[in-house]
């Protein structure tokens, strides 16, 4: 029972297709799970022969520091099943190809085993490289039955990385190896501590250069660089509900709050109808559906084997915008739970509302101009500058807790689900607790203090993902350096075709002191001032 809980936890089986029944497993056992996605589960890819599709489809992250992978597997036909594995790399220069700890080409065994793919990048350059992995399984050689599964592993290389076995820490820099010999470690070591601190001296050096020195694309931004923008009054008031709709100051995660929230917006559950799956996570769920068979709606949930601490969490992170009038925010506006252990929250959205950074990474995703990408973040400023003035903080704004519809209108939403839909965007620090780590302020990520100002922090960071049709920020930074990054004054670098203007409102929001990031009034005003620059002669 414990095995088939965390099973419907990860996969839904409704997207399960079957293939040949009870002809074998194949899967992530609970160690390698954990050590590669976080999750106290077992990650099953075929299980009695059925396919998890949704699974097969996932990329799976793997961090520079992890440097093999492994699957367990098992012939149930009563007999071992010839097999055939082939491997590609997307970049072989950067990562040759990986290499087994079985053959090839030969048997699936009876009992239950693990074998190994060994990942060894040639550290010439930092790079994502893509890692397919080609299984045959040959069911019956009579009927030429043959299953054919494809996994993608999307693996973090880092330039100066060894090839030979080496410390799971990573630094800014590089990555020092084992050496045998404890003398030419010491000489090894001692030269490229003083390579470090020369390079250390010669960007500090660089960052105190003339202010109107323009930031190299490729190279880290300090905050320095940046001229301070000027302070504005903006003319344009946020909007403010009706006092009877006013957001309540009152924390959502107290028990009597949320309890007084969800009782004065439950609908029935057999008013809401679902008609298709928008996204799944490991136990989440979001549904295009109607309610009362009039109103579109989007539908969030979660599994029937989902905990009640997932629960609860769904619940309470939904709760938090609840009573926002606004137009560029999309908050819940009904609650079911009649089932306590799969209650439904309810958004009003058209047909063709889809999530903000789903909708980025679609390969068919057109290209963002200028303007559209500054209209969004007006439009979305003056949202949060809505929560901000009735005492709301958001604390994870992010293209993935924004929805936007065919016509570009996009609209903040809370964070719930995404933890669970967006795994590769939360990190744990050794404290249990999955946080939106590179969207972080500095404050925030050391001392775990929000703010107006970390809101404004994490805004900046949006920008930057809609620059980057939502693009992994700090990608080749791993999250337990992030501090210290941060703190010794690097940023995100600007995007291509990025205009200075814009990319300067970004810096600005990366100011360490909480003091000289603008408010969102400021940002509003900016933002709307330089639409107008771009459409005038338009």
């Amino acid at each position: 029972m414990y095995k088939m809980r965390n099973l419907l936890q990860l996969c839904g089986l409704f997207l399960l297709l079957s293939t040949a029944y009870g002809s074998f497993n194949l899967y992530l056992n609970e160690h390698e799970t954990m050590r590669l996605l976080g999750l106290s589960a077992e990650l099953y890819y075929v299980r009695e022969g059925l396919i998890n599709k949704y699974a097969l489809q996932f990329t799976v992250p793997v961090a520079a520091n992890i440097k093999d992978i492994s699957f367990t597997w098992q012939s149930l036909a009563g007999k071992a099943l010839p097999y055939r594995i082939n491997i590609a790399t997307s970049d072989p220069i950067v990562l040759p190809r990986p290499s087994l700890n079985i053959s090839r080409i030969g048997e699936m065994p009876q009992e239950i085993e693990t074998f190994a793919l060994d990942m060894k990048c040639s550290g010439v350059r930092s790079s994502e490289v893509d890692i397919t992995i080609s299984i045959e399984v040959t069911l019956n050689r009579e009927t030429n039955n043959v299953t054919e599964l494809v996994f993608t592993r999307k693996k973090i290389c880092l330039q100066s990385e060894v090839t030979e076995d080496s410390t799971d820490s990573t630094t800014l820099f590089t990555t020092i190896p084992k050496r045998p010999n404890a003398v030419i470690t010491f000489i090894v070591g001692g030269i490229l501590a003083m390579i470090v601190v020369a390079v250390f001296i010669s960007i500090a050096y660089c960052a105190r250069g003339p202010a109107k020195r323009k930031p190299h694309l490729s190279q880290p931004v300090r905050t320095s660089s940046f001229q301070r923008l000027q302070t504005h009054s903006s003319s344009l008031a946020p909007s403010i509900c009706p006092t009877n709709a006013t957001l309540p100051r009152s924390k959502c995660s107290e028990p009597e709050e949320l309890h007084r929230r969800i009782s004065e917006i439950t609908v029935q559950r057999c008013r809401v109808r679902l008609s298709s799956l928008l996204q799944e996570g490991t136990f989440g769920r979001v549904y295009r559906g109607t309610y009362n068979e009039t109103q579109d709606v989007i539908v969030k949930t979660v599994g029937q084997q989902a905990s009640q601490m997932q629960v609860s969490l769904l619940l309470q992170e939904g709760m938090n915008l609840y009573g926002a009038c606004h137009v560029g925010i999309l908050s819940v506006f009904g609650v079911s739970i009649e089932d306590h252990t799969a209650p439904f929250l309810l958004y009003a959205a058209d047909n063709n509302t889809k999530n903000l950074k789903v909708f980025l990474q679609e390969p068919i995703a057109r290209t963002l101009t200028t303007i559209q990408i500054v209209k969004m973040s007006s439009q979305l400023a003056s949202a949060v500058c809505h929560l901000h003035a009735h005492g709301v903080l958001h604390k994870d704004i992010a293209t993935r807790n924004c929805v936007i519809d065919d016509d570009l209108s996009v609209k903040m939403t809370d964070n719930s689900l995404s933890r669970d839909l967006f795994p590769q965007d939360y990190h744990c620090l050794g404290d249990r607790e999955n946080r939106p780590i590179k969207w972080l302020s500095l404050e925030a990520l050391s001392k775990k203090q929000f703010s107006e100002a970390s809101d404004a922090w994490a805004f900046g960071v949006l920008i930057w993902e809609l620059c980057t049709l939502a693009k992994q920020p700090y990608i080749d930074i791993d999250a337990f350096e992030m501090e210290n990054y941060l703190r010794d004054g690097y940023r995100l670098a600007q995007p291509l075709n990025c205009p200075d203007e814009l990319f300067t409102i970004m810096a600005y929001c990366w100011a360490v002191s909480i003091l000289e990031r603008p408010t969102f009034q400021q940002l509003q005003f900016c933002l709307q001032d330089f639409y107008n620059q771009l459409t005038r002669y338009v």
